[in-house]
């Protein structure tokens, strides 16, 4: 799906002076605001997304142009340049070891992240980007792509056009499988499955009935749309308005999750990325568990 350019006729009215800017058609997926906490904010006054300041250098000009071009729904405007454009992403995350923000979100799965994992034995995709030539050559150059981990039904977005791309394998639960995308080589699984050496894929229903997150080196988990971190409250959250098969299942697999795995980071499709000791992030899920428990988890962003 083609990306729209955002309309500066449309900008909302709380942009502050400049050329950045977002407009009216903004659907409060809250991505930008994850990328460039500084630049974008939401308005109290209808939830959507604006410039809170304009770049005051080129490294925050750079931000705001991967917040442009990771937009789903092109509503994010301002000045893009050739040579922003093909740095922007992939966005090495800070001590991620190998992982990259792919940004280019789709509309399709309302503004989910997707990430390159590079590794020896084969770079991975976990969830996908909208097709993008800019994503396309820097995966190109990186050695391509040997498989596409799917956390569930919602953010497959375009795997199967990459998949084709670069003969990646696609990975994704039995039990959402029906959203894989056709003529790709497909990959299921109903239980805990070693995708590649290291690389763990671990069934966590609730959101969806096949949803599941994927564990690299004990370390990154790609935790799609059941675990994220919140920017506002700097914890782990869940969200149980979108539990669409079962906020009971939910809180079983990520207590389940608690039970047998460790990890650092953790890097959902929609919310925030968020790193802590292996201990820490322990008591954070731990904590987390016990607040879906109790009916008392706010979620939100």
């Amino acid at each position: 799906m083609g990306k729209a350019m955002a309309d500066p006729r449309r900008r909302h009215p709380e942009n502050a002076p400049g050329p950045w800017f977002v407009d009216s058609t903004c659907i409060d997926c809250d991505l930008v605001r994850n990328l460039a906490p500084r630049l974008f904010a939401e308005s109290l006054r209808d939830g959507l997304s604006y410039v809170a300041r304009q770049p005051a250098d080129p490294e925050e000009a750079l931000l705001a142009a991967r917040g442009a071009l990771a937009c789903p729904t092109g509503s994010v405007g301002g000045p893009l340049t050739r040579d922003v454009v093909e740095r922007a992403y992939p966005w090495p995350i800070d001590g991620g070891s190998g992982v990259s923000r792919l940004g280019y979100a789709s509309p399709d799965s309302f503004g989910a992240m997707s990430y390159l994992v590079e590794r020896p034995q084969g770079n991975l995709m976990v969830d996908s980007p909208r097709w993008a030539a800019p994503v396309e050559r820097a995966l190109a150059a990186r050695g391509g792509l040997s498989k596409i981990l799917l956390t569930h039904r919602d953010d497959v977005a375009d795997a199967g056009r990459y998949a084709r791309r670069f003969a990646a394998e696609v990975w994704i639960h039995e039990d959402d499988a029906d959203a894989a995308p056709g003529g790709v080589p497909l990959r299921t699984f109903r239980d805990e499955a070693e995708v590649q050496r290291g690389v763990l894929a671990i069934p966590t229903p609730g959101h969806t009935k096949g949803h599941s997150m994927y564990l690299v080196d004990d370390a990154s988990l790609f935790t799609g749309d059941s675990l994220f971190g919140s920017r506002i409250r700097r914890d782990l959250g869940a969200w149980k308005s979108v539990a669409w098969w079962s906020w009971e299942r939910q809180i079983e697999s990520l207590a389940r999750l608690a039970r047998e795995h460790r990890f650092e980071w953790v890097l959902p499709a929609h919310g925030g990325a968020m790193r802590d000791t292996t201990e820490g992030m322990h008591a954070r899920l731990l904590a987390l568990v016990e607040r879906m428990r109790a009916g008392t988890e706010p979620g939100g962003w």
